[in-house]
This record gives structure tokens, sequence and C-alpha cells, in this order.
């Protein structure tokens, strides 16, 4: 009997590590990068007193052309660094609605393992998961919005190879670390009242109010809120710690 207890133990705990080992893919491409890129960014993430591989969250603002990667410390997020977004296409702000409007999507989206693309012909990227349900709640069409490398896009947020390096570097190591999807908001602008009144007469107005309760949420929090979809609309609530 207490074999078979000892081999029941034994089994289950390489199940867990198995449950928290996930599979990500990889490619020569990629390999070589992080080899190049992690010494560097490990100098960075210990002088901003934060760790490479703790969990992350993204965060993308369309007007100033800004994306944000924080990191999990301390039971909230950080901010370690922000990069310069290359383009998101031509046609401005406001959600993506359909196939080839050339638009970038605005809402609140999680990147998997399974949606890094270590093989992209953008260089490297991860794939935003647009169309997610309240896109499909109001008949939103189109697929595989990235962020990528090449500087060049018709709906996709494009970077300087470097900086994806480094983004996809860090986003890498957080999902081998366990951190089951990373979660990236996208917003039209930095959601501040003086901005939103700024743009209390555009069409996107009623929506962007739904996407600044979120923006506010993690602001106050400094933990991006659980994204829900009731009657058409985010709904937001505490997520678990991170840790």
């Amino acid at each position: 009997m207490k074999r078979l207890a000892f081999i029941l133990v034994f089994v289950l705990s390489i199940l867990q590590v198995a449950a928290y080992a996930q599979e990500v893919p990889s490619s020569a491409r990629s390999r070589e990068v992080i080899a190049r890129i992690k010494p560097g960014l490990e100098r960075e993430f210990a002088a901003a007193g934060l760790t490479r591989g703790s969990p992350i969250f993204i965060r993308i603002f369309k007007k100033e052309k800004r994306l944000e990667v924080w990191a999990w410390k301390d039971d909230c997020y950080h901010h370690f660094k922000s990069y310069p977004i290359c383009t998101y296409g031509l046609k401005g702000l406001g959600p993506k609605l359909k196939q080839g409007d050339w638009k970038a999507p605005e809402g609140f989206y999680f990147v998997t393992p399974s949606q890094m693309n270590p093989s992209s012909n953008y260089h490297l990227a991860f794939n935003l998961g647009y169309p997610n349900k309240y896109d499909r709640a109001h008949g939103r069409t189109g697929g595989l919005l990235m962020v990528h490398g090449n500087c060049v896009s018709i709906g996709c947020y494009a970077m300087r190879d470097k900086r994806i390096e480094e983004i996809y570097t860090i986003a890498d190591a957080a999902l081998r670390n366990g951190q089951p999807f990373f979660r990236v908001h996208i917003f039209p602008f930095e959601m501040t009242d003086k901005n939103m009144k700024k743009n209390k007469g555009n069409e996107w107005f009623s929506f962007w109010q739904n996407l600044k309760e979120g923006y506010d949420f993690f602001e106050e929090n400094r933990k991006p809120p659980n994204v829900e979809v009731q009657n058409g609309k985010y709904i937001f609530s505490m997520p678990q710690d991170e840790s």
C-alpha cells in the first residue's frame, strides 16, 4: 500500500509539473533572438527591481503610438518599459469592424502560448486574438491581427524589429515560466478625463466610455481586470493574483 501511495503521489506531481509547463512555440530565429537579447533585458529588469519571466501585462495607446510592458511584483504590476509603435495602419482611431477596413483593433485581448509566432513573415509576432467575444457579439469580422515587426501594417500593430525582439523575448519568458496568458488592452488614446472630454463628439464615444472603465480599473488597482461581455458591453471584475 505504501508503494502504491508513493506511486500515486509521484504521478500527481508529474501531472502538476506538466500542467504548469507550457508548450511555447519556437524557431531557430526566435532562439537566436532570445539568446542575444536576454542578457541585456535581464540587466534592465534587475535595474528596475523586476524579474524577467514574471507575469506581464501590455497596454497599447493608438494616438500616442505607444506599447507599454508591465511586470508583476509584490501583488501588482509595475511599468517596465514603453516602446514606440511604428504604424498601425492608415485609418486612425476607432475599432476594427470588418476584414479589409485597414483598422487596428481596440478593446481587451489576451495572448496564449499558441498565439506566439516565432516564424512570422514580419520577423516575430503574436496574435492578439481578434475578434474577441465582444467583437463577435457586434458582428465584427477579420482575423490574424498581430503585434509584429518589419514596420509595415494594414491593421496590425507594427514595431521596428529591434523593439519586437525585446517584447517577444519578454513575453516568451513569462509564458515559459507558467503565465497561462498575458492580457493586451488597446485604447484609442490615454483615457484621462481631459482626453475623453476632447473626444466627446466622436461617433465612438460611447464605446470608448466602456473602454475607459477597464482603463480606470487598472489605473486604480495596478491589476488588469477580468473582462467579460454581457448584453453587448464589456464588464469588469477583480482578477486573481498573478503570482
